[in-house]
């Protein structure tokens, strides 16, 4: 993570957002058919490649909320943290890991019609290396 990232949005670990007892917004920041393959529940898809700070306000309008942004590792949700604090959103943070990590830790993830799943979309062969548990899927 550190050859990636500058940690510019703080880290939250997969242990503190599984026992948070507080509402957060999770926000998935990679690609539609990653997020349909699986994703963390109740995450609203926000995408990277096409992601639009403009559509945000709409979907969070109180830039107070406690917003956590995940991704595959936590490399594109940085970037995507990165323009909601630019857009004066106040608590972000960016899931250490990402869903790999979440389900390397045996937590629980969701397809696309929020039944719980063991697919994880790995975005490629070459990232796959890092989930350790689960079924790869990558195109």
């Amino acid at each position: 993570m550190k050859k990636y990232n500058d940690n510019s949005v703080p880290y939250i670990t997969h242990q503190e957002l599984s026992t948070l007892d507080t509402d957060v917004i999770l926000l998935d920041s990679r690609e539609f058919k990653e997020y349909q393959t699986s994703h963390l529940k109740n995450a609203i898809h926000v995408g990277y490649d096409h992601f639009k700070i403009d559509s945000i306000p709409k979907k969070i309008p109180n830039k107070a909320s406690q917003i956590i942004v995940y991704c595959s590792v936590g490399i594109r949700s940085e970037s995507i943290g990165d323009s909601l604090k630019k857009a004066g959103y106040k608590n972000v943070k960016n899931l250490f890991g990402g869903i790999f990590e979440w389900k390397n830790n045996d937590l629980p993830i969701f397809n696309a019609v929020e039944k719980e799943t063991d697919s994880v979309h790995t975005f490629s062969l070459k990232w796959s290396q890092w989930l350790k548990k689960g079924i790869k899927v990558y195109e």
